[in-house]
């Protein structure tokens, strides 16, 4: 009934999803100021646990079952209904199961992108609120109307693994946090561990192959077409981030270097199997270079979005669908429609636009209204005392580290 090596390829391809959530701890630990590591690390890994137990219980059945155009049904809540020797309907070599958890790893991860642009301001009560509601609200939704059959299914809006339902609504989602809680009383501009940076930056770049190739759902040439574009585009864009930054201000930087890598990765995402590889190639030209600039245009208007979730995931998201309007074909994938380099209509470029800018709107609007719904409830914001101290030593009554990392 299943296709063993289909099967043991998607699982692993689940377990490469997994391991980018504690990647991404790592790179946004690295990041942040030292007070605050555990802080945002707990963000981080507590969704494996949350995160799980809604998809199992209600966030599988909502997304891909029924066929509303907003959100699926409760036919498959707790999973009933679903064996060990269920078939995934969508592809009968693989059991359903194996579909499940591999969905459930995109569930786990997304929500956990905005953590970094609020790091340090906000108490664990309301992000733990938050992280429940974000995913009924905003995740749920795009993923049904992109892959589980709803609206934009069915208006022709192509994404291959996660332009809109990960990246474009993660990253304005963030924005939308940022403008509500407002800025960091205080700024700690440098990284405290460029190493634990480099550390998740890898471990993303490893599970990304995960992420696109293995959203063919598929062992074909199609999954290689994925992995290797996955890999050109994080190439290209972080050589294209590190010159300009170079060139700019006088010196490579490394933390620059995986930075671009990671909007490579982005960008490319929706657009993985339906473009060729020269096209990757300029997919992480692009990548590298927006993000670079858009960061620099949100450090200018003093958004502060600590880690750049909006300038990566908002920005790469956002112009991976606008691009994959122009360059998608069916030349390279039967199952594209061609974009308008290669002759396709206007009104498939006009249905990625639309959609993926829509789609940002809403998660913008309704992450920053949640914040306020969610202040009625416990306190959002941390106190000034809280935020100068650390939300480590006040929140979680944990350090990091027990020496003082200073080396001046």
């Amino acid at each position: 009934m299943f296709d063993s090596g289909t099967t043991a390829f998607m699982i692993v391809a689940t377990s490469l999803v997994m391991l980018m959530t504690p990647g991404l701890a790592f790179f946004y630990g690295g990041l942040a100021n030292k007070k605050n590591i555990v802080g945002i690390m707990m963000q981080t890994f507590v969704s494996l646990g949350i995160t799980s137990i809604l998809w199992l219980c209600v966030g599988y059945s909502l997304c891909f079952s029924g066929d509303g155009a907003i959100l699926g049904n409760l036919d498959k809540a707790f999973l009933q209904g679903v064996a060990a020797d269920s078939v995934f309907s969508g592809n009968a070599k693989i059991p359903e199961l194996v579909f499940i958890s591999y969905q459930m790893m995109f569930a786990i991860i997304t929500p956990v992108l905005i953590t970094g642009a609020f790091v340090n301001r906000v108490t664990f009560k309301a992000f733990l609120i938050f992280l429940v509601l974000w995913q009924f609200l905003v995740y749920y939704p795009f993923v049904h109307m992109v892959w589980g059959g709803g609206f934009l299914a069915s208006v022709g809006v192509l994404d291959f693994a996660g332009g809109i339902p990960v990246h474009a609504i993660a990253g304005f989602g963030a924005l939308g946090a940022v403008f509500y809680v407002g800025a960091r009383r205080e700024k700690d501009e440098k990284p405290h561990s460029i190493p634990l940076i480099a550390i998740g930056a890898g471990i993303l770049w490893f599970g990304w192959y995960g992420f696109n190739a293995g959203s063919e759902l598929n062992l074909d040439q199609f999954t290689a077409l994925a992995l290797i574009n996955t890999d050109i585009s994080a190439s290209f864009a972080a050589i294209s981030w590190l010159m300009i930054e170079w060139a700019r201000e006088g010196k490579p930087k490394f933390v620059g270097l995986l930075t671009g890598a990671l909007a490579g990765l982005v960008i490319i995402t929706p657009a993985a199997a339906y473009v060729s590889m020269t096209t990757a190639a300029l997919y992480g030209i692009v990548g590298g270079t927006a993000c670079y600039f858009a960061i620099q245009f949100k450090n200018k208007m003093e958004w502060d979005d600590a880690l750049d979730v909006w300038g990566l995931h908002g920005v790469g998201g956002v112009l991976g669908m606008i691009m994959l309007g122009i360059f998608s074909s069916s030349a390279v994938n039967p199952a594209a429609t061609d974009g308008l380099f290669f002759g396709g209509e206007i009104m498939f470029f006009i249905t990625e636009v639309g959609a993926v800018v829509g789609a940002s709107v809403y998660a913008f609007i309704f992450t920053y209204g949640m914040l306020r719904i969610i202040e009625f409830v416990t306190p959002v914001k941390v106190s000034e005392e809280f935020e100068i101290k650390g939300l480590d030593e006040m929140i979680h009554g944990e350090i990091a580290y027990d020496y003082d990392l200073s080396f001046d």
